[in-house]
């Protein structure tokens, strides 16, 4: 049985004028509220980067090149210029988050394009191709996501407890997901396996995201808060972990939301494999090492206010922290490449030391 989800995060299609529209489920509100946005403005596209209304490395590359198509759709039919035009809109997308490459990785992949077809006389035609190519990547995504199911899920024990950090599934690729998309493909094997889905403080991905799926898909899963996973492991009921990522340096080390590191030493004192899950658009091979990797620091409300990731106007939020405390807010940490037992791609498997094994996924990618 192939693995399948019923949830479509991000989405594009074009109104009866022929104009592109941007539809995301806004992810800041779940799981007590589903909202949807059908965003005409590449303005609000970015935004809804920035503001985390879509997140999720690869959903924010098709995000972003879907954003881009319609900004140059705009632009030309407003007579705009087309290279002042896209130095702005290439800019604007490549600001919106530091962190996942797969935002720079899709911006290239629609500037190599659009340099492709600067020989076509209508500009019309230049900003048709962008759509295009924005459409292949998230086709291509939905096939990375299930070519990663089959190789992943061939890692996992038959049975037992896995390990799930963040959120890495539909709400956040363009198709069954990177590790969730891996348990996914298990269960639909046949494998006996229940996900422990842990919190994920601060923004609560795994509490509001994570869990939100596994109920809409009928996946057997617990929720534990952040702190419950050493004993968890100490006790015997998990058995793997399992974690997306939104930057993967050339040596192995591994970007992503912030608490995997722990969860990856934990692995390491109770030998529990330790899993990433990632497309090779998230392997950045001009990042030596994840000392070169940029960390986005976010708002302190995220942390001083459950609720403090969403307009207040929308999901009111509670205060659990005393007004003048200070509060760092990294959103993401660097698991180094030693305390990773191996990397699921689209392309096969990657192990230790990972460089030879990484460089190769990406030759064979493109």
């Amino acid at each position: 049985m192939e693995a399948t989800t019923q949830i479509e995060a991000v989405s594009c299609h074009t109104d009866a004028t022929g104009h592109i529209v941007v539809r995301l489920i806004d992810q800041r509100l779940l799981p007590t509220q589903e909202l949807w946005r059908d965003l005409t403005d590449p303005e609000r596209v970015a935004q809804a980067i920035t503001d985390m209304v879509v997140r999720g490395a690869p959903a924010i590359g098709v995000t972003a090149a879907y954003g881009l198509a319609q900004a140059m759709q705009r632009a030309v039919a407003a007579g705009e210029a087309w290279d002042a035009a896209w130095r702005h809109w290439s800019a604007r997308f490549a600001a919106t988050r530091p962190t996942a490459v797969n935002l720079f990785w899709a911006i290239d992949r629609l500037a190599a394009r659009q340099a492709r077809d600067a020989g076509l006389t209508d500009d019309a035609g230049r900003a048709a191709g962008l759509l295009d190519e924005a459409e292949a990547i998230h086709s291509e995504d939905r096939a990375a996501c299930a070519a990663m199911g089959r190789f992943g899920a061939a890692l996992l024990p038959d049975s037992g407890g896995v390990l799930h950090h963040c959120n890495t599934g539909a709400l956040a690729t363009g198709g069954i997901g990177t590790a969730l998309g891996v348990l996914r493909t298990a269960l639909a094997a046949g494998k006996d396996l229940h996900i422990w889905v842990d919190e994920t403080r601060p923004f609560l991905q795994g509490a509001r995201l994570t869990a939100w799926e596994c109920v809409q898909d009928k996946l057997p899963a617990t929720l534990i808060t952040d702190n419950m996973a050493g004993w968890m492991m100490q006790q015997g009921r998990i058995a793997a972990a399992i974690v997306g990522s939104d930057r993967i340096a050339a040596n192995g080390d591994v970007a992503n939301k912030i608490g995997t590191y722990a969860v990856a030493v934990l692995c390491k004192h109770h030998g529990i494999p330790f899993y990433v899950a990632a497309p090779t658009s998230t392997v950045d091979l001009a990042c030596p090492t994840g000392k070169e990797i940029p960390i986005e620091q976010r708002t302190p409300r995220e942390v001083s206010h459950v609720g403090g990731w969403a307009p207040a106007e929308l999901l009111p939020p509670l205060q659990v922290a005393p007004a003048g405390i200070g509060i760092e807010n990294p959103a993401f940490d660097v698991t180094p490449a030693a305390l990773v037992t191996a990397i699921i791609t689209e392309q096969g498997v990657a192990r230790w030391p990972f460089a030879v094994d990484l460089a190769a996924m990406v030759a064979a990618a493109k």
